[in-house]
């Protein structure tokens, strides 16, 4: 299979006047694929029945005229406000029996069957409306199942569906306290009916208990997807896929895998590096710029087995500002390269132009104080090479020595300035540091001077 590059799109977002330029853009670049339609249920079906599908079949089509390949996402993973005041019951409840309610996404339950009736609905609309459109390629069922731990479910329509779970497993209820090993502490039951979630229990609870109701969990998660795949192949030949995240172990994805044609993921290498890998701070500074690779690969081959074979990176994060818990804005290549440094010869600076990403291969960064009119180094710790990352000396440690005061460096500076050699640039607010501290912090009080290999 070639190898191709595509986009997520949300036309939704964006006056209509703007996407035909932007499909030609996209094309122009050499795109050939565009997902859309996965979070656009609110626009689609502004209150229960209101059908607008017009503006999707124009954004479609401009999409297609352009060239681009559309993958066409079903919307259940935010279902609109309405839907919560015809279900009020739909939603997931966590383990301390809070509901997980409205305001952002993925907030409903997989055993809710009125919420599944719902999205088989408006899953059919779709497929039956776009099933032979020749600019639809592929499709996607919901959006990224498990993401913010939204498998597991402590609602009452969990229960009353792992109940019935329970009784197709285990056939009758002996078989289930003799499987579950319900003797111990008198955990015996006398039916079905009497079977509840392993939650809100005194201390913790039975371990079979608990693994069953993973075990249904996952299940449901697998019954929901196929509902969605279903009638989609019914109605369409273009493959269907499903984009799985990083380190989603709730449910089975080779259940859902073995469902579709393709399996994709959303790769966010720094966001996952914070956020799902167990590690000290000197590993995470180790992978600040990339995240980690080996939790990368590691999920490539996965879902290169989910699929088959047949696998596509559905999103990709594109820097270090997105999905992170605590992002923090890095200046682009094009803004460091307007920074300046001095290089200090026979105790004067002499101001040059520079290529400052020379900052990132550095072992020592000089620094100069305005306000104190102190000269220093920064050491990258363990003698690895500094980075940029945020301020671009972020995450090392400080190995500060003073050399000497500089002869009257206001002075030198204004003239300087005023000979109009170059535009004198400050480290500015948004480039900070925790770990290194000079005076307080490195702030705007401080200016690069020489980086020595």
């Amino acid at each position: 299979m070639k190898r191709t590059l595509g986009t997520c799109y949300y036309p939704e977002h964006w006056p209509e006047a703007q996407w035909a330029e932007d499909a030609a853009r996209m094309a122009e670049l050499g795109l050939t694929w565009v997902r859309i339609g996965e979070f656009a249920w609110s626009r689609l079906e502004p209150s229960p029945g209101d059908l607008q599908f017009d503006w999707l079949d124009r954004a479609i089509e401009t999409l297609g005229g352009a060239g681009l390949k559309v993958v066409l996402g079903t919307p259940t993973a935010t279902p609109p406000r309405w839907m919560l005041d015809r279900h009020p019951d739909m939603l997931a409840v966590d383990a301390d029996g809070r509901p997980r309610g409205f305001g952002s996404r993925r907030h409903y339950c997989f055993s809710h069957d009125g919420y599944r009736e719902e999205s088989a609905r408006i899953t059919r609309l779709l497929a039956d409306r776009y099933g032979r459109n020749p600019h639809v390629a592929a499709w996607q069922t919901d959006n990224e199942y498990g993401c913010h731990d939204t498998v597991i479910s402590y609602s009452d329509a969990a229960r009353a569906a792992f109940r019935d779970w329970c009784k197709d497993r285990y056939g009758t209820i002996e078989a289930l306290n003799a499987a579950w090993g319900n003797v111990f502490w008198s955990m015996e039951y006398q039916g079905f009916d009497q079977i509840g979630l392993p939650n809100l229990t005194v201390t913790e609870p039975n371990p079979a208990h608990g693994l069953a109701f993973r075990r249904f969990s996952s299940d449901q998660v697998a019954r929901f997807n196929a509902v969605q795949v279903d009638i989609i192949r019914a109605r369409s030949e273009a493959p269907i896929s499903h984009n799985y995240m990083g380190r989603i172990t709730d449910f089975d994805h080779y259940d859902t895998g073995r469902q579709m044609e393709i399996a994709t993921w959303d790769s966010y290498p720094m966001g996952f590096l914070e956020d799902r890998i167990e590690a000290d701070d000197a590993y995470k500074r180790r992978y600040a710029r990339q995240g980690d690779p080996d939790f990368q690969a590691f999920h490539h081959d996965l879902y290169r087995a989910v699929g088959n074979g047949r696998w596509w990176v559905m999103e990709q994060q594109p820097g270090p500002v997105n999905r992170k818990p605590r992002a923090k804005k890095a200046p682009s290549k094009e803004k460091l390269i307007s920074k300046l440094k001095y290089l200090e010869r026979d105790d004067k600076l002499q101001l040059v132009s520079v290529n400052p990403l020379d900052i990132i291969d550095a072992k020592e960064v000089w620094v100069y104080n305005i306000k104190t009119r102190k000269l220093g180094k920064y050491v990258a710790a363990d003698h690895a090479t500094l980075q940029v990352k945020g301020a671009g000396l972020q995450f090392y440690d400080e190995k500060l020595s003073i050399q000497k005061t500089l002869r009257k460096p206001d002075e030198t500076l204004k003239e300087f300035k005023k000979a109009g050699k170059v535009q004198l640039r400050k480290f500015m607010d948004n480039i900070k540091t925790t770990d290194i501290k000079l005076n307080g912090r490195l702030n705007s009080d401080t200016i690069i001077l020489k980086c020595v290999q």
